[in-house]
């Protein structure tokens, strides 16, 4: 504008007059607009004359704006516009003529660069109606939140590793192995009489057959590679979509970094998703990005100060300044105050409007859906995300995730689902369409203490395993293993150090019963029970494993080993129910336990110890056998519990939660109730206390100073009375419960050694309760006689300034 200042002075007044009218609106473009620049910047000698700026005014006027001609994705028919402000539904005159100014600003935009895409600058509402996108955008003072790219930790550990070798612990030494010393005498092998030449033909055949099927193998890999290749995009960066962007500098914000309003999820501007900037806009400025961005927006420098980079919309806004060294920081100064010296500053300044937009009041259901109905949905490749809100489901699923086999999702491999608030403490459940095995997943407080239940079908004595809290229960029980035969349990923590417990099965006898598991349980064959190291005894007589071979008769004990030993001790017992020749029952024999001791010992080999140890053994026996039959009937129990909670499948609701938990919405509605009820009972007993004494004078008769006076003098002898009758009532209640309990005294006095234990006990209560009485009626009557002058002179001062009375006993005041 310069420039064209000078043209102008050189052609004199009379020109200046006739293009005056272009000149002011030229300057009034460049104060509102500044010009993006073109690819060729002007040469420094070239001058703006007149003519050139009418036919510059011509061509922006014929420049047209494109529009996109997309429908808005609201419209009256999906949102209730008669609730909206009066701003969504029109625009202020600042408004405006801030979009003339846009209009203008897009319309030379459109001329200096007709190969881009037109600027989005003033879409429209829910009320369609245009706005500038900078009033969209509502200010806050909420910092950002500090975000952290755990994943870059996490690869730099991972690299690390990688360039860090570690030694292999099976990979030998650098000694050389030791060959063994060659034999002095060897046997010749016999002779080979097989044809090599089959052997070769075999050889190639079966190498004919490996390399068919890594071919076939390859071919097959390459197909699924080719359909699994994506389909070239034909909109690849024709996309536009809208980010937020966080500069450095301020926040302590050390880099910029963009942030994905739909997911809110941080990445940097050197990433390979953004492949570049058309604009940025805040709530003060627009700005249009005037740099290449062949290689995404990793070269791109964020730097708006720089009219070069960023050229800006509006003048006089707190634009950045641009970062300059120091020394053109002075010199750029001194330029301006040596070219600035003798003028006034103009202000061009524009005033940005004022936010249209309400503030964002989210209620806590809205905020609590998440997103749109309370449901999303996510497709991947060959996989499949669905997400809920809390509470939506009536089953507590909050996320389900199916994978498939195949690109068309049309075969499921398995899906896994995310439960909260189930009162089964259900957190996950992981389902495989391929082996149909089911594994479900509790978080702590299941009835059972059950943490992981692992089954292909939920019907008794099949396959299944099933962790628990060892902590939670009493046992110790921390797995326990099921098939149609077996059953193996572990434990952890016990007295008794049992560690490990397997029972084997036989086959059940058929009976006609409904549940044959528990009426008709299956025969146990063996037991195997296993202990961990007992400190207090030697390991000689520490038994590490015990075997009960019910249908042999038989029981096996092997001990721990000693920490010098390489064996440890063994001993058998046998069960026999024969009769020696005198026809009596052999009940211990020397055979009948059969020993191996790593130091033999004597007391061991007597057979009082012996039988002794087997007494013992066949009650340990027994035991074991019914804590086994006790797991068989806890599986039922849990499989018909489990059945009954997914039938149910009750959710838990906070009593904080009022609008969800209906026993609390319940207590609290009768709280009101109960409180709405006293009030009006309360209300009810404040009857008027010169009612019965205005009932006696004669009806519609205006009341005289006599008659007044005579009403206070009835009303507080009657109030008086009423005192002197609650006092004696309190005081003759009082000397009844006294003489009575005297008289009891008298009768305890006169037939204490006749009485019972009982009766001495019914005479004690008597006294107890009746010196409570005593001293309760005692207070109440000292209570009495405190208040009772009070409320008398309350009663008086409340007759003065009752306004029926007040006019009359003004004189006697």
């Amino acid at each position: 504008m310069e420039v064209l200042r000078e043209t102008l002075e050189e052609e004199g007044e009379e020109e200046v007059a006739k293009h005056k009218e272009e000149a002011e609106k030229a300057e009034q473009v460049e104060t509102a607009v500044k010009t993006a620049k073109p690819a060729e910047a002007p040469k420094e000698d070239t001058i703006l004359t007149p003519e050139m700026l009418r036919d510059l005014d011509k061509k922006l006027s014929e420049t047209e704006t494109l529009v996109p001609t997309e429908s808005p994705l609201f419209t009256k028919e999906t949102i209730d516009t008669s609730q909206l402000p009066v701003s969504y539904k029109t625009n202020s005159p600042k408004e405006e003529h801030l979009l003339q100014v846009a209009d203008n600003f897009s319309r030379q935009y459109s001329h200096l660069c007709p190969d881009r895409v037109p600027l989005f600058l003033h879409p429209l509402n829910e009320c369609e109606v245009p706005k500038f996108v900078s009033t969209t955008i509502r200010p806050t003072l909420t910092p950002y939140p500090e975000l952290y790219n755990w994943d870059s930790c996490a690869q730099f550990v991972s690299d690390f590793l990688t360039m860090v070798p570690l030694p292999d612990p099976l990979k030998p030494t650098s000694k050389k192995e030791e060959k063994p010393p060659p034999k002095k005498y060897a046997i010749k092998p016999p002779r080979d009489l097989s044809s090599k030449f089959e052997q070769e033909q075999e050889k190639k055949r079966q190498m004919e057959i490996r390399a068919q099927e890594e071919k076939r193998l390859q071919e097959e890999e390459e197909r699924l590679m080719e359909a699994e290749k994506a389909k070239p995009d034909s909109l690849h960066g024709l996309r536009v979509h809208s980010w937020v962007l966080v500069l450095s500098g301020k926040r302590e914000v050390p880099e910029s970094f963009f942030i994905d309003p739909f997911t809110a999820r941080s990445y940097s501007t050197q990433d390979d998703h953004f492949l570049g900037i058309e604009s940025l806009w805040n709530h003060k400025n627009y700005w249009i990005n005037m740099q290449d961005c062949w290689n995404c927006c990793k070269d791109l420098v964020f730097d708006l100060g720089d009219p070069v980079r960023w050229e800006y919309m509006l003048l006089g806004t707190d634009k950045p300044h641009l970062s300059l060294t120091e020394e053109d920081d002075i010199d750029l100064n001194d330029d301006d105050d040596v070219e600035n010296l003798g003028k006034e500053d103009e202000d061009k300044s524009f005033d940005m409007p004022h936010s249209w937009v309400e503030q964002i009041e989210i209620s806590p259901e809205a905020f609590e859906t998440r997103c749109p109905n309370g449901k999303k949905v996510i497709q991947y490749k060959r996989a499949k995300l669905e997400k809920w809100a809390p509470y939506l489901n009536s089953n507590g699923l909050v996320c389900r995730l199916t994978t498939y086999e195949d690109l068309e999702c049309t075969k499921t491999l398995e899906i896994k689902k995310w439960y909260q608030n189930r009162e089964d403490m259900l957190e996950l459940k992981h389902i495989n369409k391929r082996t149909g095995l089911n594994i479900d997943y509790f978080k702590p407080g299941h009835p059972q203490a059950l943490r992981v239940h692992s089954y292909k079908s939920t019907q008794p004595e099949m396959d299944r395993v099933m962790e628990f809290y060892e902590t939670a229960r009493v046992d110790g029980l921390v797995k326990r293993e099921e098939t149609p035969k077996t059953m193996t349990e572990y434990y952890q923590g016990r007295q008794d150090f049992l560690s490990y417990r397997h029972i084997n099965f036989g086959p059940r006898v058929k009976k006609l019963t409904l549940n044959s598991a528990e009426s008709n349980p299956r025969p146990i064959v063996k037991i195997t029970e296993r202990f961990f190291r007992n400190p207090e005894k030697p390991a000689d007589e520490d038994v590490a494993e015990r075997t009960f071979l019910i249908a042999e008769e038989r029981i096996q004990l092997r001990f721990h080993c000693r920490e010098d030993h390489i064996t440890a001790s063994k001993r058998e017992f046998l069960r026999r129910t024969e009769v020696d020749s005198k026809g009596n029952k052999i009940v211990m024999a020397p055979d009948m336990c059969i020993s191996f001791e790593v130091e033999p010992m004597e007391h061991t080999k007597k057979l009082l110890y012996q039988y002794e140890t087997m007494m013992r053994l066949k009650d340990e026996e027994k035991l074991s056998r019914h804590q086994a039959w006790e797991s068989e009937l806890e599986v039922l129990e849990i499989l018909k519990l489990r059945e009954e909670e997914e039938e149910s499948h009750t959710l838990t609701i906070s009593i904080y939660d009022t609008k969800r938990n209906e026993k609390s919405k319940e207590y609290r509605e009768a709280m009101e109730r109960v409180m709405h009820e006293e009030h009006m009972r309360q209300v009810e007993t404040q009857l008027d206390y010169l009612a019965p004494f205005l009932a006696q004078l004669p009806p519609g008769e205006k009341l005289t100073r006599w008659q007044a006076v005579r009403l206070k003098d009835e009303c507080l002898s009657d109030f008086k009375q009423r005192l002197i009758d609650k006092a004696n009532l309190i005081q003759a209640r009082f000397e009844r419960e006294t003489q009575e309990l005297q008289k009891k005294q008298q009768w305890y006095q006169e037939n204490q050694v006749t009485l019972t234990a009982e009766d001495e006990d019914l005479y004690l209560s008597y006294c107890s309760q009746a010196m409570f009485r005593i001293r309760i009626l005692e207070q109440r009557l000292n209570r009495h006689k405190e208040l009772a002058p009070l409320k008398y002179l309350a009663l008086e001062e409340k007759l003065h300034k009752d306004p029926r009375l007040m006019e009359y006993l003004k004189v006697f005041a």
